[in-house]
């Protein structure tokens, strides 16, 4: 019998993480291009703060989601 099998929760775990990624990937650039092009409106810091935020929670999502995703297949 087989006993390398993928883990196929874990495996669903680490698609959901990469969903968010994808979510945060598209948001946090978006964010930081609509701040970065209003320099003169009050919120302008703000919204540099939550959108370098989401960029960096992207990139800490993208390691997790592809670690998860690694551990349910080679594990």
């Amino acid at each position: 019998m087989d006993t390398k099998r993928t883990d196929k929760d874990v495996l669903v775990k680490g698609i959901k993480t990469m969903g968010l990624t994808l979510i945060l990937m598209f948001l946090g650039p978006t964010l930081l291009y609509v701040g970065l092009s209003n320099p003169d409106k009050p919120l302008y810091i703000p919204i540099l703060i939550v959108a370098s935020i989401l960029c960096i929670l992207a990139i800490f999502f993208a390691f997790k989601g592809l670690k998860t995703i690694m551990d349910s297949m080679f594990k």
